[in-house]
């Protein structure tokens, strides 16, 4: 049996949907609803060592798509560089005038942008 990777699971969240019905049905259930390979089995009509295939495989499809366009590793330096603004405009909150408001509005509005806010 094989632990379960919780990168896996982060790259199902933003790629599942480029898997077919079939694989993101199965993933979706070792993943997110932490069913065991006997129970998708079952659920599934077919054998623990077809489950682990569809899974492997799945796994695979996963690895490739974030190798080729990177939107996890994108959506984590988006997420540090939200958490740097973040600590700048407290930094800025210490300071009373138009310039460092003027400023602290203009951070605000990237970190918003970021954000998709």
């Amino acid at each position: 049996m094989f632990e379960k990777n919780l990168r896996i699971s982060y790259l199902l969240d933003f790629y599942g949907e480029a898997l077919d019905e079939h694989t993101r049905s199965v993933m979706t259930a070792y993943y997110e609803d932490d069913l065991s390979l006997g129970e998708i089995a079952t659920d599934e009509g077919i054998s623990r060592q077809g489950v682990r295939h569809i899974i492997k495989k799945g796994e695979e499809q996963l690895s490739f798509l974030e190798e080729k366009l990177g939107l996890c590793a994108y959506n984590e330096r988006l997420v540090a560089c939200t958490e740097l603004l973040s600590e700048v405009l407290l930094s800025l909150d210490r300071y009373d005038d138009a310039e460092h408001a003027a400023m602290t509005e203009k951070i605000e509005s990237v970190k918003d942008t970021i954000l998709n806010k």
